[in-house]
């Protein structure tokens, strides 16, 4: 390959200033790649601050004189179509289009992400998604009221931002092996909560008095960060001749060997993958893109899959709900209320982190996210019932929650998404990543888009239910873990007896 060309064809349009060395090189990786999915995620956060502003009780606020509506109408300063005593339904509406639009398109955009070059492909998404976010917004300005039009809006940016997380995901997964991948990508993963928080607090500078800049700025600074993708993303160490990473080492062996490779219950769907990917190959030629279906073959994926559905339904119904509930149930400002969510992201960075930390110390991704999911489930309880007791504890709580709800979240869409992605019965076709990535998130996002659904239709009977379909959800992810946490144990037991024996023999030998 010559340099200052990529894989996927094209120039690399890499500037003379770049890091020189491979340890930079990485570096330089994570913190573009950090910087784009913050984008894409802030731009998603404004929806949840501004619905509070699109619908709120009007009788303490002064109406405008030779304003047509009843002097006793407390709908009066609302945003029509959402001044309805079905606002909450409404609002839930113009959420599932994004979210559905989004579950959908995740599973096509993987394999489109596998065959397009990264840097356009990411180009394109984050100016189309700037394009649509500031859009939301300019219904303000040109002073629309047409539900149709918010729903047709949040279709179209919902599509374009599942272009996001695969590529990066894949793009990470190239430059990093497995060896700090928890840890690392624990940190890396953070942007989703930066995101968010960045996301709350540009929308609340404008909420309560142009709510469309809510939308049009983050809107823009998504579609810059496009424009910065296309100059300087590099999408491969071989691009820039480093050396690619090693994706496997002793102790993933361990775990993979705990159960009878002959006799375990995945060992003929390994080795009918492993002789499909060698059939796709040849030694001169690059390696064959994955089929679907064939992604679905590779061992855990199909549960972390069915686990990352419920646990993404209780993040995305946080994410989109949790301004809107403390605004009725403390009563604080559109303002005040979506600051004070922040503070649930703020724990799920030292939540994504911590579960990184973990996993990669017990090379246990299954257990680590298990074990918080657990506690999560009473931990949501007491939020509910004490939480709101005062500021205190419900900052305290608010973190707590977020570090238990986004810990194992942001681990499998990262860490382990990235592990099964390379896993070893691929035999070192890289090409996969893109399509596990997009099967995963996108069986995750149809949890995202069924939660905010269910928070709308539940809420009107009391946010005692919500909660409760929150504690049932997140049991269930857990249910869906306990064969691999079975699994890993095996290994750990195993490891345990290969070190015993070893201890012994050396005894004997002195």
């Amino acid at each position: 390959m010559l340099p200052g060309h990529s894989r996927g064809g094209g120039p690399s349009a890499l500037p003379a200033q770049l890091p020189t060395s491979p340890c930079r090189y990485r570096g330089f990786i994570l913190l573009i790649t950090f910087l784009i999915y913050t984008c894409y995620h802030m731009s998603r956060k404004p929806i949840s601050v501004v619905k509070s502003r699109l619908h709120h009780n009007c009788s303490e606020m002064i109406q405008p004189i030779g304003d047509t509506h009843r002097l006793n109408d407390t709908t009066w300063c609302n945003w029509a179509p959402f001044d309805q005593s079905n606002y909450k339904e409404l609002l839930g509406a113009v959420d599932n289009a994004f979210l559905v639009a989004y579950a959908i398109g995740m599973f096509i955009s993987g394999i489109f992400g596998e065959r397009l070059p990264l840097r356009y492909y990411l180009t394109a998404g984050m100016l189309l998604s700037g394009l649509f976010t500031s859009l939301f917004g300019l219904g303000y300005f040109w002073n629309i009221h047409a539900l149709w039009y918010f729903v047709l809006i949040q279709i179209c940016n919902g599509l374009v931002q599942t272009t996001g997380w695969p590529s990066v995901v894949t793009c990470v997964g190239n430059w990093f092996g497995k060896g700090k991948r928890g840890l690392i990508m624990g940190i890396w993963n953070s942007h989703t909560s930066v995101g968010n928080i960045l996301g709350s607090l540009i929308a609340g500078v404008w909420v309560d008095e142009q709510w469309g800049l809510s939308f049009v700025v983050p809107g823009i600074i998504t579609a810059v960060m496009g424009l910065v993708t296309f100059f300087f993303l590099i999408e491969y160490p071989e691009d820039v001749d480093c050396s690619p990473p090693q994706h496997h080492g002793e102790l993933e062996e361990n775990v993979d060997n705990a159960e009878d490779p002959g006799n375990g219950p995945h060992s003929n769907r390994e080795n009918g993958l492993e002789s499909a990917v060698t059939l796709s190959k040849e030694p001169s030629a690059q390696p064959a893109a994955i089929s679907f279906f064939g992604a679905l073959w590779i061992p855990g994926v199909v549960e972390f899959s069915l686990c990352l559905l419920f646990a993404k339904l209780v993040s995305y119904t946080f994410l989109y709900w949790l301004p809107l509930y403390i605004f009725n149930v403390v009563h604080f400002t559109a303002k005040e209320s979506g600051d004070l969510s922040t503070l649930f992201d703020v724990g799920g960075i030292a939540g994504g982190i911590l579960a990184g930390l973990i996993s990669d110390y017990t090379n246990g991704r299954a257990t680590t996210c298990c074990v918080m999911l657990i506690l999560a489930a009473p931990t949501m309880f007491l939020y509910n019932y004490v939480g709101q007791s005062g500021i205190s504890i419900s900052i305290v709580m608010l973190l707590t929650c977020g570090a238990l709800v986004n810990g194992p979240y942001a681990l499998i869409t990262t860490a382990v998404s990235a592990d099964l992605g390379t896993h070893k019965s691929l035999k070192g076709n890289a090409k996969a990543l893109s399509t596990v990535t997009a099967i995963i998130d996108g069986t995750g996002s149809i949890g995202a888009a069924l939660g905010p659904l269910l928070a709308g239709l539940i809420s009107p009977t009391g946010w005692n239910n919500v909660f409760y379909m929150l504690i049932t959800a997140d049991i269930l992810a857990c249910l869906f873990l306990c064969r691999l946490v079975y699994k890993e144990i095996l290994g750990w037991r195993s490891s345990l007896s290969r070190d015993r024996g070893s201890s012994v023999a050396l005894t004997h030998a002195r």
